[in-house]
């Protein structure tokens, strides 16, 4: 009997220790369970922190990104430059929402976000989604920011991405117009590269309108009657772009701005910086040598850019002045005369000109002595471009600046040369055509990037003579002539449909004022890429149709194929502004120098 209550007593105490033994095994699972739940609850709410936080830090970057592309669009890279402090102390606060976080600019700088320049020459293609377009001496800024839970968060998220402020130089465009584009009535036309405008495009011609790239329109693209003509029109146009159109696309915007576009000629008011907003979209202040005629003096300023200034911001630039008399001009200034002058029977006045030999000045600012101090020889800088105003008061007549004997223009290492001026243009004779074997022709090999840049522009032929201005168009036959430049110029619009509002469409932007079909028909070869950004402000005298002031040429108007070059664009072209997100990253937190590698 006590035998067997030991043995009962032995089972129930091994049952106690086995249930003791589970118990406890149990309790081990248990506090490790619990273990595993809390690590996870933590990684769990880190794992959502990090997901606020980053989206927080994201937020903050989106809003700096979508201000800069309003301002760059809108009032560009001077904007963006003036306007970078404002970035850096923006944070979001539109909600009360964005108080429960705390944002940071990865440098140690509360309530900031970092926004700072990386590079101000960057050149190259743009991205896929811009086939064909390139861009020259962008700048690429970063944009970063640091955010957490204000109570409590351990968890920093973030969000960096680096934009690229692209230029795209305007001669990208065979033909871009800042507002209603025309070719009706054109002449035969075959245009090889895109077309663009700010506004609609009409076509349609008895001859024939072909485009070979892309037409782009922020309006429409139709063909009603206008001109006095159509609507049943022979030739609306052919299509071989790809797309061959688009309609209602956004506005390209302009470096120099989409409105009020006829300041970035002119002359600077008294007391702007040529590093202002404004100032920096004025061919004034880009241009290292200014050249100011008044009814007394002559001055030339000369100016250059340093560390990405503009030559307008120089606080030390030469001057050459001399009285406006012949005998002083012809030792001070031996390419320029001031007392030829001319009628212009379109705008139906005597032209007051201003007259530059384009090879003596090449030959001039090669030996001037300011010119050499400011660009030595072997410095690899050049004037590239020549500003000319004449500021000479007139009651009767109009201001007028004219290119002579420009066959070769200044070389300035390959980079080219343009001119810019507030006032008409006159381009006499074959112009940027230093080879003469390819005169009358599409081949530009040997030409230099030249633009033209000016209220209106006429080419006259190698036959004028001011002589003959006044009387009967008849009694000025034209010869062959030849310009391979970039046009940058006004129009006087459109005021309706009959041929008396008519603006001339943008085969006659591009003035003329002689008989181009007497004693025999002549060609006008017109190598070039036009644009059309401002409404003519000086030379403002209605089109007429043929018969009147002239009779039309041979139009072969080319798109430059050189301006497809980087390398070829003329100096001071405006540019398009292209926003372009490079590349988007998530750094670790207080970092500000992590690229993303490809």
């Amino acid at each position: 009997m006590r035998a067997e209550i030991c043995k009962n007593g032995a089972r129930a105490g091994y049952a106690l220790l086995m249930v003791m033994g589970v118990t406890g095994v149990a309790m081990i699972i248990l506090a490790a369970t619990l273990s595993r739940e809390l690590s996870t609850a933590k990684m769990n709410s880190r794992s959502n922190q990090y997901s606020v936080t980053g989206n927080a830090a994201e937020a903050a970057v989106e809003k700096i990104v979508a201000r800069m592309g309003y301002d760059f669009q809108n009032n560009g890279l001077g904007a963006i430059e003036g306007n970078v402090s404002l970035y850096q102390a923006s944070i979001p606060n539109e909600d009360p929402y964005w108080s429960t976080f705390a944002f940071s600019d990865g440098n140690g700088h509360a309530n900031a976000t970092y926004v700072a320049k990386l590079t101000n020459a960057f050149s190259g293609p743009l991205p896929s989604q811009y086939p064909g377009l390139f861009t020259s001496q962008a700048p690429i800024y970063r944009v970063l920011s640091n955010a957490r839970q204000a109570n409590g968060g351990v968890v920093t998220g973030t969000a960096q991405v680096d934009v690229l402020l692209a230029l795209v130089p305007l001669t990208q465009y065979a033909i871009f117009y800042n507002g209603l584009l025309e070719f009706s009535t054109c002449a035969t036309m075959v245009v090889n590269g895109r077309v663009h405008a700010n506004g609609s495009v009409y076509t349609g011609t008895s001859a024939s309108l072909t485009f070979n790239g892309t037409v782009t329109s922020t309006g429409t693209i139709s063909s009603p009657a206008w001109n006095g003509q159509g609507p049943s029109w022979a030739d609306k146009g052919t299509y071989n772009g790809s797309p061959q159109s688009r309609t209602n696309v956004p506005s390209v915007s302009l470096t120099i701005g989409t409105t009020n576009v006829h300041d970035s000629i002119d002359v600077p008011p008294t007391g702007e910086t040529a590093m202002s907003p404004k100032g920096q979209t004025r061919l004034y202040n880009e241009a290292q040598t200014v050249l100011l005629v008044s009814n007394t003096t002559i001055s030339m300023k000369i100016q250059a850019g340093l560390n990405y200034q503009l030559p307008g911001a120089d606080s030390s630039p030469l001057y050459v002045t001399s009285t406006n008399t012949p005998s002083a001009l012809a030792t001070n200034f031996p390419f320029l005369t001031t007392t030829n002058s001319f009628t212009d029977q379109r705008e139906n006045k005597t032209v007051q000109t201003t007259q530059i030999d384009v090879g003596k000045y090449a030959q001039w600012a090669k030996t001037n002595s300011s010119i050499l101090s400011k660009f030595p020889t072997g410095s690899g800088t050049y004037p590239t471009i020549l500003y000319v105003a004449d500021n000479r008061t007139t009651t009767t007549q109009i201001p007028g600046v004219r290119l002579v004997n420009g066959a070769a223009t200044p070389v300035n290492g390959g980079l080219g040369w343009s001119v810019a001026t507030p006032d008409p243009l006159y381009v006499q004779g074959n112009y940027n055509c230093p080879n003469s074997t390819y005169l009358s022709s599409t081949n530009t090999t040997t030409a230099l990037p030249c633009a033209l840049m000016s209220d209106a522009l006429t080419i006259l032929s190698g036959a004028w003579n001011d002589s003959k201005s006044s009387s009967s168009y008849t009694g000025r036959p034209a010869s062959d002539t030849t310009v391979n430049a970039a046009i940058l110029t006004g129009v006087v619009p459109s005021t309706g449909t009959s041929s008396t509002q008519f603006s001339g469409g943008v085969h006659n932007l591009p003035r003329l004022l002689e008989d181009w079909n007497s004693p025999s028909t002549r060609t006008l070869w017109l190598n070039t890429s036009i644009m059309n950004l401002f409404n003519s402000k000086i030379a403002t005298h209605q089109f007429v149709n043929p018969g009147t002031y002239y009779d039309p040429p041979t139009r072969k108007f080319s798109y430059d194929l050189n301006f497809l070059d980087p390398a070829k664009q003329p100096p001071g072209v405006p540019c398009a502004l292209v926003l372009v997100r490079l590349n988007w990253a998530v750094p670790p937190p207080n970092n500000v120098a992590y690229n993303v590698t490809p």
